[in-house]
């Protein structure tokens, strides 16, 4: 089943932006995009929606004004070119905020969280079926979903970042501290300025050194610590 999204926005060019960016993300599907806030509203509290992406300034009504009309527990995404409006709109308890103009990476770290949201409200009503959590990633232009259970270790090489996994190993343009932020942090930690693993597949300890299946990996001396505290507890 695909996550149903809506695309509110009076900027054509803004929607076209988001419509392109999605054709990267196979278990999404656009049902609606709208410039006027009020029949956007009307196909909201009609149709079944997993997420909104909303801009705030908007001719009739503003975002914040639409969000309070919502009678749906819909997830919200704010989309705007404004910073100043952040602080109000996580009152209004919305999933995520975007700056315009809105970079792809930025862009993929919200879908992972929707995704998540998504997952998490479909275990609790669906019995004995579990949506193995994943994120995606930009490799050779494509994006690449992997599930979080199959990653065993990420390395960081400057400007890029090497994940490995059961089968397969990707090389993707990011920096190792912001896949470690949509990685949850009670199966992953960093051992190393360079390296992030998953807990649950270590083999071994030996020393200052990590066995996972046949690799081995140092514990960098900032990180030792805490690192045998946790994986030896």
């Amino acid at each position: 089943m695909k996550i149903k999204c809506v695309l509110i926005d009076d900027e054509p060019l803004a929607i076209k932006v988001l419509q392109n960016y999605f054709t990267n993300f196979t278990d999404f599907e656009i049902t609606g995009t709208f410039v006027n806030a009020l029949e956007a509203l009307d196909y909201i509290n009609n149709n079944s929606v997993d997420a909104v992406f909303l801009d705030i300034n908007m001719p009739m009504m503003t975002g914040f004004e639409l969000i309070s009309l919502i009678e749906n527990k819909t997830k919200v995404i704010i989309t705007t070119a404004f910073r100043e409006f952040a602080a109000e709109s996580y009152d209004l308890e919305v999933l995520d905020y975007l700056v315009k103009p809105i970079p792809l990476p930025r862009f993929i770290k919200c879908i992972n969280k929707i995704t998540t949201e998504y997952n998490l409200k479909n275990n609790i009503k669906v019995e004995n079926h579990r949506v193995e959590p994943h994120l995606f990633i930009k490799v050779d232009k494509k994006m690449i979903k992997i599930n979080i259970d199959e990653i065993l270790f990420v390395e960081g090489m400057k400007e890029y970042i090497k994940v490995i996994t059961l089968d397969k190993t990707y090389i993707t343009h990011k920096s190792l501290t912001a896949l470690s932020d949509e990685l949850p942090a009670d199966r992953f930690m960093r051992i190393h300025k360079s390296y992030l693993i998953a807990v649950n597949k270590v083999k071994s300890i030996e020393g200052n050194r990590i066995q996972i299946q046949s690799f081995t990996l140092p514990i960098g001396r900032n990180y030792s610590k805490e690192v045998k505290s946790k994986i030896l507890e």
